[in-house]
């Protein structure tokens, strides 16, 4: 049976921490691939870098902040790195296939189904899909912040058996190994312990945006699709064959959930928010236990200026996210509507579009 694999690869691994692209270690990467692709293991390849390989190129030291800045490094090193990737894959006679995408492409409906097909399609074909953020045209609004998440929602768009965080460090330890040398790696857990959040911290390189932390989100997002997910250090020899042999290499996190729908993967794939819901206890209770609907009875309070079909977060009593989906009525509305029953919509509205605020088909639980 294929299994399915997406490779990502961090900005300070391609690019030899600001040297240039590491076209040695890019080569011994790709060689790999080509190993794992005849074992019958389908590939796409999440690659980092573009912006740090225009910095090297433009002699730039100090990632930029200026939105304008950081498009223009990123069309400048987008093109050498993609001729790397198609020199050393053509060298192994695979083909590979550019895909540039923002949040929308994934928030929208319609383009996600395409962009799913289309992945499908190369991978049926053989050929190794580079997927980057669109970062020469996407705004802080609509990006994904970090190719860590961009990987882990590729992972719920192509369901892949497997994740594969390729960065700098070893894996996920304890505490900062660069701080305790003593620090120790954790070789296996779930996803979702809470525990591991504390351990990460937040600090990201100087070339790139995502620090350890943002590798545990994308595990996250990846276990919904029931994916796993593998840390490890692209420095290491034949790292992923040696992943592909089930060495004891880095840090695996395994899905802690039942996999859920496509459908709900989609929904749970949203990164910008228009509003928020405040739920009662009952609310919340129903929603986890029961699998409903939300009615606009467990609703205390919003947050927000949404429209009808906009994507919202619901909130516990204590703030924290615990589900979110697609509102039926736009903010106003809610405000006139919540806390009281679905039989006194019409009455207060003048009309009912749906009895429920959010349909359990178009929510998802966090």
């Amino acid at each position: 049976m294929k299994k399915r694999w997406v490779i990502k690869i961090g900005s300070a691994l391609l690019t030899n921490n600001g040297q240039g692209l590491d076209k040695i270690s890019i080569k011994k990467w790709v060689a790999q691939m080509a190993i794992l692709q005849k074992r019958d293991i389908e590939l796409v390849l999440v690659s980092s870098g573009a912006v740090a390989a225009g910095m090297t190129r433009l002699n730039w030291t100090e990632r930029p902040t200026a939105l304008y800045q950081l498009q223009a490094a990123a069309a400048i090193g987008q093109m050498g790195m993609i001729q790397t990737y198609e020199s050393f894959f053509q060298e192994h006679a695979m083909h590979t296939a550019q895909i540039l995408l923002t949040h929308d492409d994934l928030a929208n409906r319609q383009r996600y189904l395409n962009a799913r097909s289309t992945l499908r399609t190369l991978l049926n074909l053989k050929v190794v899909p580079v997927i980057n953020e669109n970062d020469t045209v996407t705004t802080d609004e609509i990006r994904f912040g970090d190719n860590d998440t961009l990987a882990g929602l590729v992972a719920n768009l192509i369901e892949a058996d497997l994740l594969i965080i390729l960065t700098d460090q070893e894996g996920l330890y304890e505490c900062d190994p660069r701080i305790d040398p003593s620090a120790c790696l954790i070789h296996r857990a779930y996803a979702g312990e809470s525990r591991l959040k504390a351990m990460a911290g937040d600090t990201g390189g100087k070339l790139g945006r995502g620090g350890m932390l943002t590798k545990l989100k994308a595990a996250t997002l990846a276990a919904r699709s029931g994916t796993t997910t593998h840390i490890a250090s692209g420095k290491v020899d034949n790292v992923l064959i040696r992943i592909a042999s089930e060495e004891h290499i880095g840090t695996v996190l395994l899905p802690d959930k039942v996999p859920i729908t496509a459908r709900k993967q989609w929904l749970a794939s949203h990164l910008k928010m228009h509003g928020k819901l405040y739920l009662d206890d009952g609310a919340v209770k129903v929603l986890r236990y029961s699998g409903k609907s939300l009615l606009p009875i467990g609703v205390q309070r919003i947050e927000g200026d949404f429209a009808r079909g906009d994507m919202v977060v619901c909130l516990n009593s204590k703030e924290q996210e615990i589900a979110r989906g697609l509102v039926n009525y736009n903010a106003k509305e809610t405000s006139k509507i919540l806390g009281r029953s679905s039989d006194t919509i019409r009455e207060l509205l003048g009309y009912v579009d749906e009895s429920e605020l959010i349909h359990r088909d178009n929510l998802v639980l966090i």
